[in-house]
């Protein structure tokens, strides 16, 4: 099949070099976001789809909307079979999705109708999902309501982030998505309809999501941090500023501390929540550059009794 890609981040790439890799369908061009400022001067910078693309050698297209309507004139004359989608970003018009014969098919990360949103890695983690994985399915105006072509699962570990678990589904579902193209150009795969019970949403996370709440007990202490790394980062308060917490684990055997209190060692750092501690690993002040969280202790000299947290 002629194939246009739409996708805009990292975790997009691994399935564009799976689609051209294939061997079997042309990848026509690419859909992404348009450059955005990154870095401390601000400069405007290509997505990573689009800059692998151009190492490819393929047609970048980088629409303000993709209602636009050169965008769509120049889609129409391409006149792709279908067009897969990873991460692109931005909501699809009913007038972009008639163009493809097979229409635009979605890989998403996760078993749907789970978790269905912008956010499905970090959802799942932060619910303390065992397994999750990453549906293929035919985008419909509602959202990620679309009947589903194929699935793989993924087990969720102790210790992932949502950086580590999404990097694990980019390349599983990679091979997803090429199949499922081959199967809808041979006729082999139909789309089946989600079931209408399980039906979880997956909004974007907030800042204000990815607050620590120190009276929860550290399970759910565990999860947020995990679910929220890399991005947005989990946080704390301390001494009126905000304090992100890169790294922690459970500290089953401190059982003395109240939510928030901190309690310093020569190498450890421990926070109270509301069942046991947590050990904090690594953090990150405000203005800083991530430390590990006894070298920070040392550096603002904890005294007994302080907390985090306000």
């Amino acid at each position: 099949m002629k194939l246009v890609f739409a996708g805009t981040p990292e975790v997009a790439v691994p399935a564009l070099d799976a689609l051209i890799a294939s061997g079997r369908h042309e990848v026509a061009a690419v859909v992404t976001r348009p450059d955005a400022p990154a870095g401390r001067g601000r400069r405007l910078v290509a997505s990573p789809v689009a800059e692998r693309a151009e190492e490819a050698g393929i047609e970048v297209l980088k629409p303000a909307k993709p209602r636009d309507p050169e965008f769509l004139e120049r889609l129409r004359a391409i006149a792709p079979d279908c067009c897969p989608v990873v991460a692109y970003g931005a909501l699809l018009p009913r007038v972009a999705l008639d163009v493809p014969a097979h229409g635009w098919v979605n890989l998403h990360f996760s078993l749907l109708p789970a978790w269905r949103g912008a956010a499905p890695v970090q959802h799942a983690l932060m619910a303390g999902d065992e397994i999750t994985g990453a549906s293929t399915f035919l985008i419909e105006e509602g959202l990620d309501s679309g009947p589903v072509y194929g699935t793989v699962t993924e087990t969720v570990r102790p210790t992932d982030t949502s950086g580590d678990l999404l990097t694990r589904l980019a390349f599983a579902g990679s091979g997803l998505l090429a199949a499922t193209m081959d199967g809808i150009e041979d006729g082999s795969l139909k789309a089946v309809s989600q079931p209408a019970d399980g039906v979880t949403l997956a909004p974007k996370i907030t800042v204000e999501d990815a607050r620590v709440d120190w009276s929860a007990p550290a399970l759910r202490v565990d999860r947020v941090v995990r679910g929220c790394t890399p991005a947005p980062g989990a946080w704390t308060t301390f001494r009126g500023e905000r304090l992100k917490l890169v790294q922690a684990v459970p500290a089953p055997e401190r059982t003395d501390l109240t939510p928030g209190q901190l309690a310093a060692g020569k190498n450890t750092v421990h926070v109270g929540t509301g069942s046991h501690a947590v050990e904090l690993l690594w953090v990150q002040a405000q203005g800083k550059k991530p430390m590990r969280a006894a070298d920070w202790a040392r550096g603002v000299r904890i005294t007994d009794g302080e907390r985090v947290g306000g």
